[in-house]
C-alpha cells in the first residue's frame, strides 16, 4: 500500500487548520507533519493527541537551534519542510500544501502514486481557485475556477471570463496557478521550494502531471476573508513588489502589486471591492462564463463535518 503524507508550516485560526488536518485524514493521508508557525499550548496538544499527526511548535527555542527564526515565511516553510523530510518520513510520497489548499483527487490518491513510473521523482498537482458565494446562494459546495494550460487559451479565457482585469491575471487566478508537488521520499540531495525541487541540480526529475487531482485553493473567498490577508500579502506574500508580473506583456503588464496600488490610488477602497467583485465571487453569469471555457468546477470540501469526525467537540 503507497502510503503518503503532507507537510505544512500552519499559521491561521485554530479552526482552518483542525479542518485542513481533519480534510486530509479523512481523504487518507498516512501521516500530517504539521508546523506551528505562531504555537499555541492548547492547539498542539489537540493535534499531537491524533496518532497520524507529528506537530512541531515552532517557538524561539525551536528557532535557536537553527540560527535564529527567518523573516519570510517562506524560508521558515523550506526549513520546516526540509526537516520533515530528513527526520525519517514515515510515507512513500510527500506534499508540501499550504492550510487554505485541500486536495480533490477522482480516485483515491495511493492509487495514484502507485500507478507512477519508477523515474517519476514528482507529480504535479495544479490549483483550482474558490470563488466567493454570491449574494443569496446557500449551496453547500464551494465555487471553484480552472485554467487552460496553454499559455494563449489562458490569456484568452482570462479576458473573455473577466473583462476588466483578467488581462493581468494568469487564468484570472489571484494565486499561483503552478501548483503543488508531491515528491517521493528517501532521495539522497532532494531540496524543495514552494512549487518545484532539485535532485543534484536537476529540476523536478521525472516530473508526471496528476492529472486526476486538482487542489482546491481557498485563496480569496468573501471581501473580509480576503481583506483579512491583503496588507499582509501585499508587504511580505503573494503579492509582494518583489514578484514580477504574472503575465508577461511587451506593454502594460502589472504586477499584482503594481495592479492593487494603482487601483488603490485611483479608487480606494471601493475600487478594490469592484475588483473583488469581478474576479473573486461566483456571479451567475461568471460561472455561465467559466462553463462555457470547461472551466467551472464546485467541490463540497464538507469540513464540518471532517473536522468533527477526526476531532470531536471542538
Amino acid at each position: 500500500m503507497t502510503r503518503w503524507g503532507i507537510v505544512s508550516t500552519v499559521k491561521a485560526p485554530d479552526r482552518d487548520i483542525l479542518n485542513f488536518a481533519a480534510y486530509h485524514l479523512r481523504l487518507g493521508a498516512h501521516r500530517l507533519y504539521l508546523y506551528l508557525d505562531a504555537p499555541e499550548q492548547a492547539l498542539f496538544d489537540r493535534l499531537k493527541a491524533h496518532p497520524k499527526i507529528k506537530v512541531v511548535a515552532c517557538d524561539d527555542a525551536w528557532w535557536a537551534k537553527r540560527k535564529g527564526r527567518p523573516d519570510k515565511h517562506q524560508s521558515r516553510q523550506f526549513l520546516n519542510a526540509r526537516h520533515a523530510y530528513n527526520r525519517g518520513v514515515e510515507v512513500d510520497w510527500l506534499a508540501h500544501i499550504d492550510v487554505d489548499e485541500f486536495l480533490w483527487p477522482a480516485r483515491p490518491l495511493a492509487d495514484q502514486l502507485a500507478a507512477l513510473p519508477e523515474a517519476c521523482l514528482c507529480a504535479r498537482v495544479r490549483p483550482i481557485e474558490a470563488l466567493a458565494p454570491a449574494p443569496g446562494d446557500t449551496a453547500p459546495e464551494t465555487t471553484f475556477k480552472a485554467f487552460h494550460l496553454d499559455p494563449a487559451e489562458r490569456r484568452r479565457a482570462a479576458e473573455a471570463v473577466f473583462p476588466t482585469y483578467g488581462r493581468y491575471l494568469s487564468g484570472g487566478f489571484l494565486s499561483h496557478v503552478a501548483g503543488k508537488l508531491f515528491y517521493r521520499t528517501g532521495i539522497d540531495g532532494l531540496q524543495m521550494k514552494i512549487h518545484n525541487i532539485t535532485v543534484k541540480d536537476a529540476q523536478n526529475p521525472g516530473e508526471v502531471a496528476l492529472s486526476e487531482t486538482e487542489l482546491c485553493h481557498l485563496h480569496a473567498q468573501g471581501w473580509e476573508d480576503w481583506q483579512r490577508t491583503y496588507r499582509y500579502r501585499m508587504q511580505m506574500g503573494s503579492y509582494r513588489a518583489e514578484l514580477k508580473p504574472q503575465v508577461d506583456r511587451n506593454a502594460g503588464g502589472l504586477s499584482l502589486n503594481q495592479l492593487f496600488t494603482r487601483i488603490e490610488a485611483e479608487a480606494g477602497e471601493e475600487g478594490l471591492r469592484a475588483f473583488h467583485d469581478e474576479v473573486c465571487v461566483a456571479h451567475p453569469e461568471v460561472c455561465d462564463r467559466l462553463a462555457a471555457e470547461g472551466l467551472l468546477r464546485r467541490c463540497d470540501l464538507a469540513l464540518e463535518t471532517a473536522r468533527q469526525a477526526e476531532f470531536p467537540g471542538t
